[in-house]
Formats: C-alpha cells, structure tokens, sequence
C-alpha cells in the first residue's frame, strides 16, 4: 500500500479522519468487491498527489463494522469526503479518477510555503 495512505480501523478513525486538520477522502471497501478492487488504483494515485494536502484512508467495512454502520455505508465502493470531523461530501461506486478529482479538489487545503 501507498505510504500516503492510513490504514483506517473503527480505533484509529477518530484520531485519523474526525480530528485531522486537512481534509480526509475515506475509501470504504472490502476485499471481496470488484469495484473496490477497481478503484483501488485511483485512491492510490490521488494519496501520491494530494501528500500533505488532503489525507487518504481505506477502511475494511468487513473489519470495521462500527465506523461502516455509523456512516450508513449500504455500498461500497463508497468514497466518503471528511472535513472538519463531518461527512461533507462523496461518491458511491466506481468512478473515473476525473470525476473523483473534481469531488476532491473542491476540498483540499491550501498548501502556503513558510
């Protein structure tokens, strides 16, 4: 897995996703969904371009039943958009990277140089 992308567990999810000062794109998936599996690359690629600026997660719902149910994740893959320790936006299923780009990029954080 990309070094840009936490491994998300109901645990940690609070710390990485509800506390964390730059947005967070969670990837709710399971190991047995092909669509998960298609868009897998994707959410990779986007962790590499957005370090620093937005956080990448995935999240087994099959391991983490507890943070799946609270967020009414009925499908996946369901990409869920966090900022601010609320769910403000997403996508269900697999969608072209293009189309997951222009969810995201309403949401980064700027990045000023000191």
């Amino acid at each position: 897995m990309n070094k840009n992308v936490v491994l998300g567990t109901d645990e940690n999810f609070q710390k990485e996703v509800l506390d964390s000062i730059v947005p967070v794109l969670v990837d709710f998936w399971a190991p047995w969904c092909g669509p998960c599996r298609m868009v897998a690359p994707v959410v990779e690629e986007l962790a590499g371009e957005y370090a620093g600026r937005f956080k990448i997660m995935k999240l087994n719902t099959d391991e983490n039943m507890e943070t799946a149910q609270k967020y009414g994740i009925m499908s996946i893959p369901t990409l869920g958009i966090f900022q601010n320790g609320k769910l403000v936006d997403g996508v269900v299923g697999a969608v072209p990277k293009k189309v997951l780009k222009q969810k995201t990029d309403q949401y980064v954080t700027i990045v000023v140089p000191n």
